[in-house]
């Protein structure tokens, strides 16, 4: 395996191979160097991981840590709860997706009762309801629609403010303030300032279920002594986020790749049985959550590397997810593919607790778009669509698009 490849002084993000694809930049490290050095902005020397089988170990390896108290941050850019920081940045109650065991371990199972397969699949009637209702009131509104606003992100939001128990009339509250703090470069103030609007909101709501708890996933979590105020607000901020967030982003973004893989698209509306196989090649072939981040304990080897105790390591799933070695034609977006083992969901530990409903609502929304709307077509060339390339989630601004043929746009 060749190691000429150029170390990277910061992480390339310029999407310049397309816009599904990862940075030919990180394509190149992969295929030359998967586990390769990465110079930080600040002069630090971290590593990037983008092999699959690298990733995989990575992510299962617990002495990779996810806490970023443990050391100074040196990142290429602000990632959500993980401001850029020139000393150690304390742990957020609740934010388990930034703890290791005990931590993790002690919320995160607190949890997992309500995200079980089976009461996901209790959901599934719901979730298509949800979906259908969304679908007819994008019906009736003039074309052209973005489906960005109106469906992709009202379909998940919806979903997450019933199991959660947030009300729905204030997602201008949390969807405003969730995209300001997702938002890569940025001044500080202004991400804390969106930080400190969402945390407010719930802590408001979390004191409402203390005081009289329903039927919701808070409500439950709320009865639970257990858990602190603080704790609540922290769990509740970050399901509500990874909640809606990476499904609108992934329904929106996974439509106009099937737009734009037409073949495709007519396969799949004329055999809905591949929709299971389609959202997780979708999922493979996306990875709108792509950079994460771990540090190194204590010396560690991977992959014919020695990653010193205290290095930053980020890891990329995107590149991960489109590995020769673990993907044949990887960057061919493929509906027939058996696509399973992808880590867009990440893997370990940290493997996503909201897996089965993302599934759910992709397989809901996608069946239903193309069942409803059989001549679907973007409303603008693919070039104008606005990449979300400024936000820490991947996928699209807004998605315009013709429900019906017109003569003229």
């Amino acid at each position: 395996m060749s190691r000429t490849v150029p170390v990277p002084h910061g992480l390339p993000m310029d999407r310049d191979a397309g816009p599904f694809d990862p940075p030919s930049a990180i394509t190149r490290l992969r295929d030359a160097r998967p586990v390769s050095p990465l110079i930080f902005p600040d002069g630090h020397e971290g590593w990037l991981v983008t092999g699959y089988d690298a990733v995989r170990r990575l992510l299962a390896d617990t002495r990779f840590s996810s806490r970023s108290d443990i050391g100074i941050l040196h990142v290429p850019y602000e990632t959500p709860g993980m401001p850029a920081a020139t000393e150690p940045s304390p742990q957020v109650p609740g934010l388990f997706i930034a703890m290791d065991a005990p931590d993790h371990t002690r919320l995160r199972r607190k949890l997992t009762g309500a995200f079980t397969v089976r009461r996901m699949k209790q959901l599934e009637e719901h979730i298509v309801d949800v979906v259908e209702r969304q679908l007819d009131e994008m019906s009736r509104l003039t074309q052209p629609v973005d489906m960005v606003k109106e469906f992709a992100l009202p379909v998940p939001s919806l979903v997450i403010c019933e199991l959660l128990g947030v009300p729905y009339a204030d997602r201008e509250t949390f969807q405003v303030n969730t995209a300001k703090f997702l938002i890569k470069d940025q001044a500080f103030d202004e991400k804390m300032a969106a930080y400190g609007a969402l945390t407010g909101y719930l802590a408001e709501l979390v004191a409402l279920k203390r005081a009289a708890p329903g039927e919701d996933i808070l409500s439950d979590l709320a009865r639970d002594d257990d858990l602190t105020v603080g704790e609540l607000i922290g769990v509740a901020f970050l399901l509500l986020l990874a909640g809606h967030e990476t499904t609108a982003n992934m329904l929106a973004l996974g439509a106009f790749a099937l737009l734009e893989h037409p073949e495709q698209l007519a396969e799949l509306r004329a055999d809905p049985e591949l929709m299971p196989d389609a959202v997780e090649e979708l999922m493979r072939y996306l990875a709108v959550a792509d950079i994460f981040y771990r540090y190194a304990t204590e010396d560690i080897e991977l992959g014919g590397e020695t990653i010193g105790q205290g290095s930053t390591v980020v890891v990329s799933l995107l590149a991960a997810n489109r590995d020769p070695l673990r993907f044949d034609d990887p960057d061919t977006l493929d509906i027939h593919r058996k696509a399973r083992g992808h880590l867009s969901f990440g893997h370990g530990v940290h493997l996503c607790l909201g897996q089965q409903l993302a599934r759910l609502e992709m397989r809901a929304g996608f069946e239903g778009l193309l069942r409803r709307f059989p001549n679907l077509e973007l409303a603008v060339p693919a070039s104008e669509v606005k990449l979300k390339s400024d936000m820490n989630i991947y996928g699209v601004h807004s998605l315009p698009v013709c429900l019906r043929p017109v003569s003229t746009y």
